[in-house]
C-alpha cells in the first residue's frame, strides 16, 4: 500500500475556487490527507486565507490586502472569476468569500487532516502574523496536525523561535547543497520542494536526513506516478487530488 499523502493545494485550486471554504470542503470530501493555504494580514490586523498579495487575480475587487480591513474584504466574491472552471455555479460560487484562518480551521477541524499554513510574508513583512498563526491554530488545539512553511526562511525561524515545538518547512524552487546540513542547523521539519527538483532527480536521496520531503505542485499524471514510486517523498500537494488519490489507490 502506498503512504504518500496527497495536498489539496489551495484546496483543490484545479476544479474549485482556491483558498475558499468550497474548494476547502470538496478537497475533505475526496479523501486528502491534508490542504495547503496561504495566509495574509489585513488593514485590521485579521489573518485571511489568499494567495496574492493582491485581490485582483481571485476576487471581484482590486488592490491590495493589506490595505482593507477583513469586513471590507468580505464585500469580494471568491468564486465569481472562476468561470472557467467546469462545475462553475454563478449562483453558488458568487457568495463565496475570503476565509479567515479560524473559519477554515472550524472547518477542518472534525476531520483531523494535516494542514500546511505558508505564512506569505515574502514580499511584505506582515509583522506580528507569527504570533497570530500560532495563537489561532493554538485556540483549535490542532499544532501537531500543523506545518508551517515559507519562500521568507526568517519568517517560518522566527516563528519556531516563538514555538519551539512548530513544524517549520522552507519552501525551494532551487537546489541546495548538502540540504541535511541546512534542516539541522535551522531545525527544520521538512523541505518543501519544486517538482523539477525530484523529477529531475536532484534530490533522489535524502542524504541520511531525517526530514520530510512535500513536493509541489504535481497536477500531471504522469508526474504524479513518478513521484508516487519515489520512496523519499512524504507528500504530494496537487491542484487535483481526486486523481492523485486515484492513482495512488491504482499503484
Amino acid at each position: 500500500m502506498n503512504h504518500t499523502k496527497i495536498f489539496g493545494h489551495r484546496g483543490s485550486m484545479g476544479t474549485m475556487p482556491e483558498n475558499t471554504l468550497l474548494g476547502f470542503r470538496h478537497a475533505l470530501d475526496l479523501g486528502v490527507d491534508g490542504i495547503e493555504l496561504d495566509v495574509q494580514l489585513t488593514k485590521d490586523g485579521e489573518l485571511v486565507v489568499i494567495h496574492d498579495e493582491q485581490i485582483d487575480r481571485t476576487t471581484d475587487g482590486s488592490g491590495y490586502v493589506k490595505d482593507y480591513t477583513l469586513a471590507q474584504l468580505k464585500q469580494f466574491s471568491t468564486g465569481i472569476k472562476f468561470s472557467h472552471l467546469a462545475l462553475f455555479d454563478k449562483n453558488v460560487w458568487s457568495k463565496e468569500r475570503i476565509p479567515t484562518l479560524e473559519e477554515v480551521l472550524e472547518l477542518i477541524v472534525p476531520y483531523q487532516i494535516e494542514l500546511n499554513i505558508e505564512l506569505k510574508t515574502n514580499i511584505f513583512p506582515y509583522d506580528g502574523i507569527q504570533e497570530k498563526v500560532i495563537a489561532i491554530v493554538n485556540q483549535f488545539d490542532y499544532a501537531d496536525k500543523v506545518v508551517y512553511s515559507s519562500f521568507h526562511l526568517p519568517s517560518i525561524v522566527k516563528l519556531k523561535q516563538m514555538e519551539p515545538s512548530a513544524k517549520i518547512a522552507w519552501l525551494l524552487e532551487y537546489e541546495l547543497s548538502r540540504p541535511s546540513e541546512y534542516v539541522k542547523s535551522l531545525y527544520l521539519e521538512g523541505l518543501h520542494l519544486h517538482k523539477d527538483l525530484l523529477l529531475n532527480g536532484v534530490y533522489d536521496k535524502k542524504s541520511g536526513a531525517d526530514f520530510n520531503i512535500r513536493v509541489w505542485t504535481v497536477n500531471n499524471g504522469k508526474e504524479m506516478e513518478q513521484l508516487l514510486k519515489m520512496n523519499n517523498v512524504e507528500t504530494i500537494v496537487t491542484d487535483f487530488p481526486r486523481e492523485a488519490i486515484s492513482l495512488r489507490t491504482d499503484q
